[in-house]
């Protein structure tokens, strides 16, 4: 059980930004994992009345803030416009509405959570995170950097015109993943992402050929070759790697086109 001091409401992200310079206080985000955590904290620091709750869209891009919930993100009629399908595959088994309605998209990206269907969703696509002080920043490279005091602002999407497609297996739907996948393409480049290995996701970029089209199976060996694979209670490192490289193929067969299995 995480015990806690006080709350402050701050009233700017520099207000947060210093507060959060204390190893003792901690950005609350939605306070749906945190507070399960076994943890002393001298000050929660609530971002709630920094207008951060929103989608903002542009015709490049979709400017997500940090304390917009995943049900938001979910049901958001522009971005399901642009993604058909993709958000509402990859954040409908999480937990249950109640909680998609707490949980923030900034918590989850931050937390860089090695089961994560938000984090591997976000990575198949031209995202970017804006942090307070180290400015944007490539999620691909975000997810690799260590956890700092810094204040995650902004996700943000490019409308690339990039299709994609979100898989996953649980072994119930509200579980966490066994395996999660994305798979995009844009021109002549297929972006693969792959969760809950049971490590933290991670991308892998292939380029396509006609021939390589025309072989999903094949793109999805060349992907889970490039990946690790590791094992906890939820299934075996051998089992993963399976099921990423069936999972990784049903994506690309969707996307590409040819027959789903």
């Amino acid at each position: 059980m995480m015990n806690m001091e006080r709350i402050i409401r701050v009233s700017s992200l520099n207000e947060a930004w210093t507060l959060n310079q204390e190893r003792s206080n901690v950005i609350l985000g939605g306070f749906m994992w945190m507070k399960m955590a076994n943890r002393s904290v001298a000050t929660g620091i609530d971002l709630s009345l920094l207008g951060l709750d929103q989608i903002e869209v542009t015709p490049e891009e979709f400017r997500i803030g940090c304390m917009c919930t995943l049900r938001t993100l979910e049901l958001h009629p522009e971005i399901n416009r642009q993604f058909p399908g993709y958000f509402a595959n990859a954040l409908g088994s999480l937990v249950g509405v109640q909680f998609r309605n707490g949980a923030t998209i900034g918590g989850s990206v931050f937390g860089r959570y090695g089961f994560s269907d938000v984090l591997t969703s976000l990575l198949a696509l031209d995202t970017r995170v804006e942090l307070y002080q180290g400015g944007l920043v490539p999620l691909a490279d975000f997810v690799n950097q260590k956890l700092d005091n810094d204040i995650l602002v902004r996700i943000i999407i490019r409308r690339d015109n990039r299709t994609a497609a979100y898989l996953s297996q649980r072994n119930t739907r509200t579980d966490f993943p066994v395996i999660a996948v994305a798979a995009a393409c844009r021109n002549q480049t297929v972006y693969i992402s792959v969760g809950a290995r049971p490590m933290k996701a991670a991308l892998v970029e292939l380029a396509l050929s006609d021939d390589a089209a025309a072989d999903p199976d094949s793109l999805a060996q060349q992907a889970v070759s490039q990946l690790s694979f590791g094992k906890d209670m939820r299934g075996s490192a051998e089992y993963r790697r399976h099921l990423a490289q069936v999972y990784i193929r049903r994506g690309l067969e969707q996307i590409l086109g040819g027959t789903k299995a």
